[in-house]
């Protein structure tokens, strides 16, 4: 029996408004149970109405390519039989290699239908494609038949030989690829297109009843250990994120969102697709390379104007490209609802962003671990940069102590003092893939150990003041330090090597390496970075600096500190504005230090003001006022 779409009880204000929600039972609040329901349930309440738009290019003018409700589900049911006609059953994983496409939904939840998918991140390497699906035991590739900027089809060929469980790759083609173009493929490789277009559209063969707790996805995380990490997602997890967002963020069938983020990353597939499809909402792909596409930052504004979008989502970074986007006359009018999340939202680019659009910009706070969403500041509810908002209804929030010695979480803290955050939810992943990666992750009782730094306003919002984890968090992307530590320790010279987030005015932070050489062996630093650029497998991991130290920072119990070592990447941002500020002024280089003594922000405010460097004045402030936040105002660090 048919469920409805999900809509909005009633906007939600403040924490009583999530209590109210959770007056209804759970399961009578949510009944759906998995995700092809939702697209069910969609396409019979909205038939005709576009649920998909995909832009050819980023030109307004140009005409886009549309799918309806019932052309999606007709879509997802034909990808989810071929796949079962492939041998997909319900634990089987697909993995998916794709841009931003059309086809990108059809073996997103096709491949739930079906079994359990797996988005992949173009951006990798091969290796470390090979290393995932290997892990994953993938049985079937979805990939990109086109070479672009990013060589998707030719690593496909180059991979799907050295994954022993896969037995098929699908070829899906450019979106005007004419049939005449499409190549001959080589046994076990098919076109997606084509062998999709065999199936029936109005039904799923594999007549499988999903239940909420069945695996729905794996999302590869960042982990702290050598092998991947990959969080499982089931069905019921999906669902209430798509649910929740919906009640939180006021979604409905009249909405349209340009969605910009990648879709093997939890935010674009869930908070910004899933929690749309699930309300009627048109989401709108700009493009196969998504906001990386220069030119749909240069148009933003004007396909705002053209596609009436009413909500944005994206990541601080992206928010500081727009700031410097002409609005050019457009009507942004139709935007309700301005969010973001992913990595910290400084005060300052909030203001800027707000001056330059008229939009107030609202944060969230989600994890891969928690389905993409934990809290969200809904319309209407407007707080400083750092509030994230209320919790989840039928979820709940703590804030505790942090164990100095082994990070893990205590007893609880009172309102308004940091602490460790804590989660437990409807939406909570179903632990990691291999099981010596759950250690410390969920307490005995259920409570999933963040990372995050925070504590709750006197309005019952979470605010987030910092990360207890060493992820370095560029422009949104999360990057594990090890990946670059593994990556430099290659080198013969080096011995000890760890790898900090140094703060970064565009992108929130970038990673810095440090290292010590073994004895006897010399290399530079120069030489470092270069080798650093070539062993990293993903391109925003490369560190921007590697320092060569006498010794490394150690705690007590010899482990690399690395407080001290982000303090010395916050003094290097430091050293590099003033002496840029210096060579604009002509400060001789003897009087250099005082500029960042004890009254270091106001002397370097007042000099930055009467240079002649333009914008660059601005974005140097950025970055000293970041670097400033994490130097004590000592003069002996001069």
């Amino acid at each position: 029996m048919a469920t409805q779409p999900f809509q909005q009880r009633f906007p939600v204000k403040s924490l009583a408004d999530v209590e109210r929600l959770e007056q209804t039972p759970y399961d009578e609040a949510v009944p759906v149970q998995s995700t092809y329901e939702i697209f069910r349930n969609s396409a019979q309440a909205f038939g005709d109405k576009t649920a998909l738009t995909f832009l050819r290019t980023a030109n307004p003018d140009d005409e886009p390519i549309r799918w309806s409700y019932s052309e999606l589900l007709g879509g997802i049911n034909q990808t989810a039989n071929m796949l079962h006609a492939l041998g997909v059953c319900a634990n089987d994983v697909v993995a998916v290699l794709l841009p931003g496409c059309l086809e990108s939904h059809l073996a997103l939840w096709g491949g739930e239908a079906a079994g359990v998918v797996f988005p992949l991140n173009p951006l990798l390497s091969d290796e470390k494609l090979i290393s995932l699906m290997r892990v994953a035991q993938a049985k079937v590739l979805i990939a990109y038949g086109a070479d672009g900027d990013i060589p998707l089809w030719s690593q496909a060929m180059r991979v799907r030989s050295q994954v022993p469980s896969l037995l098929h790759v699908l070829r899906v083609a450019h979106h005007d690829e004419p049939a005449a173009a499409r190549p001959a493929l080589p046994h076990g490789v098919h076109h997606f297109n084509e062998l999709r277009a065999q199936q029936p559209a109005d039904r799923l063969l594999n007549e499988r009843k999903i239940v909420a707790g069945d695996l729905a996805a794996y999302f590869h995380t960042g982990g702290t250990t050598g092998s991947p990490k990959l969080a499982l997602h089931s069905h019921g997890a999906q669902v209430f994120t798509a649910w929740a967002s919906v009640q939180l963020q006021s979604v409905t069938k009249d909405d349209a969102t340009l969605n910009g983020f990648p879709l093997f990353h939890v935010a674009g597939v869930l908070p910004s697709s899933l929690s749309a499809f699930s309300a009627g909402a048109e989401v709108i792909i700009p493009t196969p390379t998504l906001l990386r596409n220069r030119e749909v930052l240069a148009n933003y504004w004007r396909l705002v104007e053209k596609y009436r979008t009413t909500a944005l989502s994206a990541v601080p970074t992206v928010l500081a490209a727009l700031s410097n986007v002409p609005l050019g006359g457009a009507d942004i009018s139709s935007i309700k609802y301005c969010r973001t999340g992913a990595s910290p939202l400084s005060p300052e680019l909030a203001a800027r962003f707000e001056q330059h659009t008229g939009l107030h910009v609202h944060e969230s706070f989600g994890m891969t671990e928690t389905a993409g969403i934990s809290t969200i500041t809904p319309p209407g509810v407007n707080g400083p940069a750092g509030c994230v908002g209320f919790r989840m209804p039928y979820s709940q929030v703590r804030v505790a102590t942090l164990d100095a010695t082994d990070g893990s979480a205590g007893s609880d803290v009172p309102a308004g003092q940091q602490g460790m955050v804590l989660i437990k939810s409807p939406n909570l992943f179903s632990g990691y893939l291999h099981e010596e990666d759950n250690v410390d992750v969920i307490t005995t009782d259920g409570w999933l150990i963040t990372g995050d730094i925070g504590w709750i306003d006197e309005a019952g919002r979470l605010n987030i003041s910092g990360r207890a984890k060493d992820l370095i968090i560029r422009g949104g992307h999360n990057i594990d330090p090890k990946s670059i530590e593994d990556a430099l320790a290659g080198h013969p010279a080096v011995d000890l090597t760890a790898a900090v987030g140094a703060p970064d005015a565009y992108a929130g932070e970038v990673p810095y390496a440090f290292v010590t050489l073994r004895s006897g062996m010399a290399v530079t630093e120069a030489e470092l970075l270069a080798y650093a650029e070539q062993h990293v497998d993903e391109a925003p991991a490369k560190p921007k600096r590697v320092t060569v130290l006498d010794k490394m920072p150690m705690t007590n119990v010899g482990k690399i500190f690395k407080p001290d070592l982000r303090l010395m990447a916050a003094q290097n941002v430091i050293d590099k504005v003033v002496n840029e500020v210096c060579e604009e002024l002509e400060i001789p280089p003897a009087l250099r230090p005082q500029l960042v003594a004890d009254s270091a922000r106001k002397l370097i405010r007042v000099s930055l003001d009467h240079t002649q460097l333009g914008e660059r004045r601005k974005e140097l402030t950025r970055s000293l006022d970041l670097a400033l936040s994490r130097v004590p105002f000592k003069s002996e660090l001069c």
